[in-house]
């Protein structure tokens, strides 16, 4: 199974390229995290902020594996446990598809792709840059593989 991070934007910061890259190196070969980055479109003339996320849900479904599970992060979207994401993740692996968590540009995301998909999360209630989810959800990935290897990374 691999975790795909698509996530609209682009040209993050040192240290949130450094943080995001320390957690996915830590990720077991069985479920890698990978990155796609969705350049944002940009909002001008008569493109209203529903053109330009309709846009870029084109292009973040061009990015995605086939039957992949689609997981969207959003401020209303279910508020999980890191052993709550752990429990999920385990039933991923099970499952066998590969697993998408979207991460949407400053709009938002289509309301339509929302819809769509098999679940919605919430990182925080707080607002976050989204390069700092970046890091956020991958740091959260590994410590719910953690979890479920009986790593002491995460201790209750």
């Amino acid at each position: 199974m691999q975790l795909v991070i698509a996530a609209v934007g682009h040209k993050m910061p040192a240290w949130i390229e450094a943080g995001f890259a320390e957690y996915v190196k830590r990720m077991p070969a069985e479920c890698r995290i990978h990155l796609k980055e969705i350049k944002p479109v940009e909002r001008s003339g008569s493109k209203t902020s529903e053109t330009a996320m309709a846009l870029e849900r084109a292009k973040i479904e061009a990015a995605l594996p086939k039957g992949c599970r689609i997981v969207t992060l959003d401020e209303r979207g279910k508020d999980l446990t890191t052993v709550q994401l752990s429990q999920l993740l385990t039933q991923w692996q099970q499952d066998g598809r590969d697993v998408s968590f979207i991460i949407g540009g400053a709009d938002g995301l289509d309301a339509e792709f929302k819809a769509r998909a098999d679940m919605l999360i919430r990182i925080s209630s707080l607002t976050l840059p989204h390069g700092m989810v970046r890091v956020l959800l991958a740091e959260q990935l590994y410590r719910a593989w953690s979890i479920t290897q009986n790593h002491p990374y995460h201790r209750v």
